[in-house]
């Protein structure tokens, strides 16, 4: 601060600093407050000097943290003051005290713009420096071109040419849509050309913001870009004010390589191998020195090469000495020298034939898992579990083992996690996999989850050989004098199953093996109760001949928890009594568990979703990647008992778009149209057909209504369906006649579509506000958020919005303002609950008034069936138990759909992914035919699945035969009208309304309620 001769200031802060207590300045501060507020009020009498002093002093107590509320236009009237120091303050002060929405910066940008285009370099400079840090709307609007040509400019200092050019990059940051780089490739281009390295410097931080946001414009400056990097790297012409620690301006070259980065590739052959020779040198010079200076500048530029190396896809021999250089680094003393470089190794795992290269520092990275420093070893764990494969597999699991013991408790989950997933992945044989899990859970047991026990647990099941050499195992952990309880569950349904199986050994009889799981009951938790319970009854069920003296013990604990409060426990108990006193039924009740069917593993599941950071997440792409081993057999968990957990019939459902498609309102192109579109009529069977899928999938009773329930959901809120009213494709819903004399902007219907199957785009635009919708949807809950924007210099007013939603959806809008200032945006939240299957959409009534215009439209919200489900694939064998448990209508229901637009089969398989109906490919032998799942979300029941099947033929493309089945009746029609929706393609010429037409018998009118929110929509649009 320039505070010479205001000697006032000086006292006052001496005064704050010399405060005994908090209280102290707190009252030193009210009382300047005070002072400098009556002062202002006499502002007549105030002279440039007092401003500038009491200006000073309140943005000293606002840098205190202390808030002022007031004296904001005195600071601002200081930035028209003639002279320097007035002016400094009033632009510092500004920049600090007022953010970018302040109404009082408009009253200054008439004085900034005079600045900058001034001739006063010292006035540009402050000028420039406050809008960059302000970088308002109202600034981009009125100063970006004036910016630009000052940073353009050849009579202008490189120092306010600088300026300008983070000026502008700021701007276009903040505002992307206001600041115009229209045909700017050429002046970035000669911008490169620049000598001025801080011109330069700042020029390229403005190339990085535009190439990232389109680099196809700027392929002229790729070239340059390479000749900058190539005069820094032979440090030719660089000046010594820009030489660090003997390194060429750091910072540009960083940027440089940055810029490059945004490049797909370099085609020029040229140019490709100038930038090879380049990076050649920058990895040649790099090494490890004293001075930290020197090494935080030279690895910034080394890391962002390596970074460049691996976007260009560089030779082998370049890859490798990358490698090399990182294995000095990570055998360094430095430890963020050494976190660096195995960060870097990690992500250098996504590169193709490294990974072999990598392997050779296997030991190093393995002893910097014994590192003091925890982010070290957080990275040496994410680089091993990226780096193994079925030939290191073994050493790599076994020294997580032994790491598992010492290992900090913060490590100790995730450590556990990642050695199961390589064991499971990379076994070379099932024995050992078992000695892992089972050591993983002896020596962290605490940190097991579920899933791991349960898969080891699964693999023993579905390998006969391994069933002994488990029992045995387990057996020897529960020998020891402390055993974890995750153990004592592994140990009691292993034992429980096949101990049998040891019945010859030595102590392995089941009176012997009975008091081993027994001993551990007391220490137990009441989750594990259970599970031993049944250990017990299979334990006296496998016991030939019978031992009364055994059983008595076994009959005498089911009847000691008989009686127990937890009721898991008691049925069990109560349960297995009564079965043990039916003899020889026993060994048929209790038989051995069946295998469990073959599914994808959930640990591996889990730790592709889990959240990670970029190093790691390099680490869980290559491990998909990946040749696992034969020796495992990948399995899901399941119930309890072992049988295959059917996925719940009420697991999974969809939601109902208004019919995007126009039809004939008098009854007999009513009746037409259902013929052609595979409406409810009389359809020949198909004969079943000799593959597979025919028995399973094989032909059904052509569908009708599932109830009137159904019907009554459909046709509630967008017309009956046999009636003449229901909406047509457009996005707006007129009431009565359309009246607005403002015309909208595009097609209104065309962006509801778009939003149908995106989250995020503009629903309505015209002349003066554009309504735009930002969405998330997580299962049955949705938020959006309403942009309403201002595009007028004047505000709007009256402005209302009203959410008319139909009966399956619960929404909540928040408070919308009466006014939209101008040239501003506002954001409306809107919470949307899913209650149950349907197709209806709810609608915006969104009025508002501009000068004498008053404008009301109803626009269809994107809350539509597709936004509530969730994409699942589905194999062989999960898909095909669950085809045949949907016996028929009207949870399952099939329809020959004539009139399709005729497309082909890619093409409809993308269009049901674009659903979020997911293409489940190998189900159905015939290439022809379609095979498809899908989870719906509601509020009212668990999530559904849905099984699609789409029989088409070749030669006609213009039908088909669908198939749907789910959990719940109203779920399978919506669902099934709604894909059908998307097939058909009716002509939409313009016709004259027709009278309605009456319902058919078959499926009568519903009586709704006058005050049902459905009715009173179907009013509001009818």
């Amino acid at each position: 601060m320039a505070m010479h001769g205001m000697r006032g200031l000086s006292v006052f802060i001496s005064e704050i600093r010399n405060c005994q207590n908090k209280e102290q300045e707190r009252l030193r501060v009210d009382k300047e407050l005070g002072n400098v507020r009556n002062r202002f009020k006499n502002e007549k009498v105030l002279t440039p000097y007092d401003k500038k002093k009491y200006v000073w002093k309140m943005l000293y107590i606002y840098m205190l943290g202390y808030d002022v509320d007031f004296g904001h236009m005195e600071a601002v009237s200081l930035i028209s003051a003639p002279k320097y120091p007035e002016k400094q303050v009033g632009y510092i002060a500004t920049s600090c005290l007022l953010n970018e929405n302040h109404d009082f910066l408009r009253l200054a940008i008439n004085t900034v713009r005079n600045d900058i285009i001034g001739r006063n370099e010292t006035f540009q400079c402050l000028a420039l420096t406050m809008v960059g840090n302000i970088g308002g709307r109202d600034f981009a609007e009125s100063l970006a071109p004036d910016v630009q040509k000052l940073l353009l400019s050849s009579s202008c200092r490189p120092l306010v040419r600088k300026k300008a050019a983070l000026c502008l990059l700021r701007l276009y940051r903040k505002n992307p849509d206001i600041v115009n780089v229209d045909g700017w490739a050429d002046r970035m281009s000669q911008l490169l050309d620049e000598r001025d390295l801080g011109v330069l410097t700042s020029s390229m931080s403005l190339l990085v913001a535009l190439v990232s946001n389109n680099h196809e414009a700027y392929w002229s400056c790729l070239p340059k870009c390479v000749k900058t990097l190539e005069r820094l790297a032979r440090n030719q012409d660089i000046p010594q004010e820009y030489t660090y620690y003997g390194i060429p301006s750091p910072w540009l070259q960083v940027k440089t390589m940055r810029a490059l980065q945004y490049f797909p590739t370099i085609e020029d052959p040229h140019t490709r191998r100038t930038l090879f020779e380049v990076l050649q040198r920058i990895l040649m010079g790099t090494d490890v020195v004293k001075n930290v200076n020197k090494n935080n500048a030279s690895h910034a530029v080394l890391f962002e090469a390596l970074a460049l190396v691996m976007h260009l896809d560089a030779e082998k021999e370049m890859m490798s000495q990358c490698v090399a250089l990182l294995g000095k680094f990570i055998a360094v003393r430095e430890p963020n020298i050494r976190y660096l470089g195995l960060e870097n190794m990690t992500r250098m795992l996504m590169v193709t034939d490294v990974q072999e290269i990598i392997k050779r520092h296997q030991a190093q990275i393995i002893t910097s898992l014994k590192d003091p420093d925890v982010s070290i070893r957080r990275r040496a764990l994410d680089l091993l579990y990226g780096m193994c494969d079925v030939t290191n597999a073994k050493d790599i699991v076994e020294e997580l083992l032994q790491y598992l013991s010492s290992a900090d408790f913060t490590m100790r989950e995730e450590l556990s996690l990642k050695a199961a997933i390589l064991a499971e992945k990379f076994a070379p044989d099932l024995s050992w996999y078992v000695d892992v899990i089972l050591q993983l859970i002896d020596k962290a047991g605490d940190f097991i989850s579920d899933d791991i026990w349960f898969r080891v647990v699964q693999f023993v099941t579905n390998n006969d050989d391994l069933q002994p050499y488990a029992a045995a195992k387990v057996k020897e952990y529960l020998d020891k004098s402390a055993v974890h309880e995750t153990m004592v569950k592994v140990s009691a349904y292993i034992l429980g199953e096949y101990s049998h199986l040891l019945a010859r050994r030595p102590g392995c009889s089941p009176k012997e093996i009975f008091n081993l799981l027994h001993e551990k009951l007391p220490t137990v938790s009441t989750t594990t109760i259970p599970i031993l319970l049944s250990a017990y009854a299979k334990i006296l069920m496998h016991t030939q001949p019978p031992d009364q003296e055994l059983q008595s013990q076994i009959w005498a604990i089911f009847n000691k928890y008989e009686s127990c409060i937890d009721a898991e426990i008691q049925q069990r108990a109560v349960e297995y009594l009564a079965l043990c006193q039916k003899g020889a039924a026993l060994m048929d009740i209790l038989a051995e568990m069946p295998k469990f069917p073959e599914r994808k593993s959930s640990l591996i599941k889990r730790a592709e979703y889990s959240e990670a950071d970029t190093a790691e997440q390099s680490a869980i792409k290559l491990r998909a990647q990946q040749q696992t081993s034969n020796a495992l057999v990948v399995t899901d968990q399941h119930s309890a008992n072992g049988a295959t957990s059917p996925v719940p019939v009420g697991q999974l459902s969809l939601v109902k778009v208004p019919s995007m498609i126009t039809t004939e309102n008098d009854t007999s192109s009513d009746h037409t149209l259902s013929q052609q579109n595979g409406a409810l009529s009389n359809v020949d069977p198909q004969p079943p057909s000799a593959d597979l899928l025919s028995d399973i999938l094989g032909p059904l009773a052509i569908e009708g209504p599932p109830d009137a329930t159904v019907q009554s959901e459909n046709n509630a809120a967008s017309g009956l369906e046999g009636g003449s009213d229901a909406i047509d494709g457009s996005a707006i819903v007129p009431v009565e006649e359309q009246t607005n004399t403002v015309q909208p902007i595009g097609n209104i219907a065309e962006r509801f579509h778009a939003l149908c199957l995106k989250d995020s785009g503009v629903l309505y635009e015209d002349p003066y506000i554009q309504v735009g919708i930002k969405a998330e949807w997580r299962g049955h809950h949705g938020r959006l958020v309403l942009f309403l924007g201002n595009k007028n210099t004047a505000p709007l007013v009256s402005v209302q919005a009203i959410i008319l939603p139909p009966a399956h959806l619960k929404m909540e809008l928040s408070l919308v303002p009466d006014t939209i200032p101008p040239r501003a945006q506002v954001q409306c939240p809107l919470e949307v609950v899913n209650l149950r299957p349907s197709r209806d959409v709810a609608v915006l009534d969104f009025s508002y008034k501009f000068g004498t215009n008053m404008v009301n439209v109803k626009l269809r919200l994107p809350a539509v069936l597709n936004k509530f489900l969730q994409p699942i694939q589905v194999s062989a064998e999960e898909f095909f138990p669950q085809w045949r448990s949907f016996s028929g209508p009207p949870l399952k229901l099939q329809e020959v759909i004539r009139g399709i637009r005729p497309m082909p089969l890619p093409e409809m398989a993308n269009l049901l992914n674009s659903f979020r109906i997911m293409i489940c490919p190998g189900l159905d032998p015939n290439p022809n035919n379609l095979v498809a799942s899908t989870t719906f979300y509601s509020d009212s029941k668990p999530a559904m699945l849905c099984l699609v099947r789409i029989e088409t033929d070749p030669a006609d493309r213009t039908q088909l035969r669908m198939t749907l089945a789910s959990g719940d009746p109203t779920l399978t029609f919506e669902l099934k009208e709604f894909i059908k929706e998307q097939l058909i393609s009716i002509p939409t010429a313009p016709r004259a309304p027709a009278p309605a037409a009456a319902p058919p018998a078959a499926q009568p009118t519903p009586q709704i309620p006058p005050n049902d929110p459905a009715a009173i929509l179907a009013g509001l649009l009818s």
